[in-house]
């Protein structure tokens, strides 16, 4: 049953506090002055409902700002109010708050509510029930009747771990992955082009310690994009339209930061949760959080930001360059492989930076492991790549590379490694019914994309004196960040003395779990087969790029036996 606790913080803010405890604590102090939280002698062990009201909150958040701001990052990645779109909801201020700003620009538009006029049409919203505690099934079905409250229709997911839950120390990646998965899947099934999620400018600086601390280039201290097309590891798609299966990954509230969040619900009047596990230090990003909430100064956050919007401008340099070179200079093969033309490319007049993420982007693209590539490895494939013709083979990063036959070394062919563990199980899938729905799916992503691509092309960065810090670790990135004064110098003082503290947690982490593995040797192997053996005529999703079909054959040779698949021929890889 759930219980209620009201709390009255130093502003005369009422606070209702609802939460599912076998035994509740009675009292969270409250330590900020916009929003009730606990301290961390009192965390609970389930998720705290906040519910704030205040006639003056009320008055004094101007919403319309908001809704403005939003309105112009939807514009910025293509969106049209008729477009499908799906909302990922845990129910904390972040995605409350998005839900908020979604259905205010939803309804602004000529598209209102559907035909039972319960909901908006064009929106939805997917919460993941984790089931990683006993109380999260209640906790989801609370967020979900609070979102539809909002006249949002909702769909609860829970996760299902065939291979067990996952363990402490992976807990919040696997879950993370986990999510996506599951927030992919529902959009296909759905016919959902675009996928928004509540990350703002808070998360970004978080990620940009994180990843200074382990000491990460440029292109990592860019943090996350503004938008991005993900796959899905499974699909339902019909024929051979199956290139723009895809969706649309939309962070709108980049802009915005976690005190925005407050104010975007209070000034809707809309409750939220608190997740404690939030405020756990057995997790990086919480320590960090943790750490940036002491820096209280504004100059400090908007010097922060200064930074991480100067390496996001340099990484759109980056991905201009490799996305014209792979243009010119990439053939993928129906077999899965790619092949470079090395005197196109002209590697010799290629920037590291540009070359190395070029390197990486195709050899993730035929391995599909998304690890990224550094070191020693990194300089290798720029020495092989830089020497033209090319007369040698060699193994990186899940890859075989050597030289294409026939091409006398001016061609180099990137195949999967014999020994490559592969990334993922193949899963099977059902066609659409209705190709129409189906193609009227896919063109809408298809114009989004085309959208956001018209606007970003008024934001190009045409050279290399425009981007910054180039070729460059976390540690030069700030000093010279410092020399152009981006930042203060007591901002540089504060960012290294965070780098240093989440630095030594990482190195005492590191060495437990070394001490821990020390017995343990060998390389796991992912299996890559389906569970269940295909039949013939069924379809399957294969390493998150191929589309397997098992197709009889009017010719069978007496070497085969009964049960074994007849043909095997892959439709198109991407």
């Amino acid at each position: 049953m759930a219980r209620g606790l009201v709390l009255c913080s130093q502003t005369r803010t009422i606070a209702k506090l609802s939460f599912f405890l076998p035994y509740p604590k009675l009292w969270f102090k409250p330590h900020c002055h916009h929003h009730p939280c606990y301290g961390p002698q009192n965390i609970p062990s389930a998720r705290v409902f906040c519910h704030c009201v205040s006639s003056q909150t009320l008055n004094l958040v101007d919403m319309a700002k908001y809704n403005e701001a939003f309105s112009r990052r939807m514009a910025m990645a293509g969106i049209k109010h008729h477009n499908r779109i799906a909302l990922g909801v845990s129910g904390g201020p972040d995605s409350m708050a998005l839900c908020v700003l979604a259905a205010s620009w939803k309804t602004e538009g000529l598209y209102g509510f559907d035909n039972s006029g319960k909901f908006i049409d064009g929106l939805f919203a997917i919460i993941v029930d984790h089931g990683l505690r006993s109380e999260s099934k209640d906790e989801a079905s609370l967020v979900g009747n609070r979102v539809s409250e909002m006249g949002i229709r909702c769909k609860i997911v829970r996760c299902d771990w065939l291979n067990g839950k996952p363990k402490q120390g992976h807990l919040q990646e696997s879950a993370r992955d986990m999510r996506y998965k599951i927030f992919q899947d529902v959009c296909m099934q759905n016919q959902i082009s675009v996928l928004l999620v509540a990350h703002h400018a808070d998360d970004q600086a978080e990620l940009f310690i994180l990843r200074s601390s382990r000491d990460s280039g440029v292109l990592g201290l860019a943090g996350m994009a503004f938008t991005s097309q993900v796959f899905s590891s499974h699909t339902n798609f019909c024929n051979n339209d199956w290139k723009n299966h895809s969706v649309l990954l939309v962070r709108p509230l980049l802009d915005f930061s976690k005190e925005d969040m407050y104010k975007i619900c209070q000034g809707s009047n809309r409750g939220w949760v608190e997740d404690p596990t939030n405020r756990s230090p057995l997790f990086a990003r919480n320590r960090i959080r943790a750490s940036l909430g002491n820096l209280l100064s504004g100059t400090f956050n908007s010097e922060l930001q200064a930074v991480i919007s100067v390496c996001r401008r340099t990484r759109i340099y980056v991905d201009q360059i490799c996305n014209s070179l792979i243009k010119q200079s990439i053939t993928v093969m129906d077999q899965g492989f790619a092949v470079i033309n090395l005197k196109t490319l002209n590697p010799s007049k290629i920037e590291d930076i540009c070359l190395s993420k070029f390197i990486t982007l195709v050899l993730q693209f035929v391995s599909q492991r998304q690890r990224p590539i550094r070191g020693s490895t990194s300089k290798l494939l720029l020495q092989y790549i830089r020497t033209i013709p090319c007369k040698t083979s060699l193994t990186a990063a899940g890859c075989y590379i050597c030289p294409a036959p026939g091409s006398k070394g001016f061609k180099a062919l990137v195949c999967c490694s014999v020994d490559c563990p592969l990334p993922s199980n193949a899963e099977s899938f059902h066609t659409f019914s209705n190709v129409e729905e189906e193609h009227c799916f896919s063109d809408e992503l298809e114009q989004i994309i085309a959208n956001g691509k018209s606007y970003s092309n008024n934001n190009l960065v045409t050279n290399s004196s425009q981007a910054q810090f180039l070729d460059m670790r976390s540690q030069s990135v700030l000093d010279e960040a410092r020399r152009l004064d981006v930042i203060s110098e007591s901002t540089h003082r504060n960012i290294i003395s965070l780098q240093r503290e989440e630095v030594s947690h990482f190195k005492s982490k590191t060495d437990e779990v070394a001490s821990g593995c020390e017995s343990k040797q060998g390389t796991e192997h992912i299996a890559a087969f389906l569970s269940e053996p295909l039949l013939p005529g069924q379809t399957c999703y294969f390493m998150n790029r191929f589309i397997i079909s098992w197709k009889l054959s009017k010719e069978i040779s007496s070497n085969w036996f009964r049960g074994e698949p007849l043909s095997l021929s892959y439709l198109e890889g991407d």
